[in-house]
């Protein structure tokens, strides 16, 4: 089971190339957390996200418009939504309806307002990060509204598994959304690293791509162990055996392709 951050930019324009879809698990959650939002101004979104008055004003319209009913004419499947440096390594768009049917199986993408969707979950525009302080009767923030529902979700699902893993490719502000005092599976987080001024580091923007393109390296291989993954070298990238460990496997490249 991969894990996967969702992304602030969305594709609604881009009609969907598959039937495929899914109604998401925790609507009621999210319904909560859009009726907290609705009694917030234009300037209060603002202050609260860091966005500019436009932004800030868009999310306020899809605040209003959100609905609890999913439909295809108001929502689109999550992984065909996000349009961010995670979705272009992923590329969902160029798969096939075996390939989406794989994602759904293998696939969580974690959610401020959502909580857990799977990639073919119908999924309406929103802007809502799990880092913000978004106050709600459940405490100061997303990580204390979501608690441990995240984490027995999860569970719920490796429970039909015979051997357990879960594999990180979220990012921290993500990830700390999943109580791990809770989580039963072994967890395997990948790490990528770009050589820069003769030293390796993570670079953001390129380890959101790589993260994308290690999904895709699984759905194309359909990986089904963790040894699987070590095999990834999609854009440069090979695993460093010496530079990991069994729970945090590091891939690193000298230079882009």
């Amino acid at each position: 089971m991969f894990l996967l951050s969702p992304a602030k930019a969305l594709d609604y324009e881009t009609p969907p190339h598959v039937d495929l879809h899914t109604q998401p698990l925790f609507v009621r959650q999210a319904a909560e957390l859009i009726a907290v939002l609705r009694e917030k101004t234009p300037q209060e979104i603002a202050s609260l996200m860091d966005l500019s008055d436009p932004l800030a004003g868009l999310n306020v319209a899809r605040y209003q418009a959100w609905q609890p009913t999913f439909t295809r004419a108001n929502a689109k499947p999550a992984v065909l939504a996000f349009n961010g440096d995670v979705y272009e390594g992923l590329d969902a768009r160029s798969l096939d309806e075996a390939q989406l049917a794989w994602l759904q199986d293998h696939l969580c993408i974690l959610s401020g307002l959502y909580g857990v969707l799977r990639p073919l979950d119908l999924m309406q525009p929103y802007r809502l990060e799990m880092g913000t302080r978004l106050a709600t009767v459940k405490g100061k923030n997303l990580y204390q509204f979501w608690g441990a529902q995240i984490a027995d979700y999860l569970n719920q699902r490796a429970a039909a598994e015979r051997v357990p893993v879960v594999v990180n490719l979220a990012s921290e502000e993500y990830f700390k959304s999943v109580d791990l005092k809770v989580l039963k599976p072994r967890v395997v987080t990948c790490v990528f690293e770009e050589l820069k001024g003769g030293q390796y580091k993570v670079i953001s923007f390129m380890a959101k791509r790589a993260r994308g393109l290690m999904m895709r390296h699984a759905v194309q291989q359909k990986v089904s162990t963790v040894d699987d993954l070590k095999g990834f070298d999609l854009e440069g990238y090979a695993f460093v055996p010496a530079a990991s460990g069994p729970d945090r496997l590091v891939f690193r490249r000298d230079a882009r392709p």
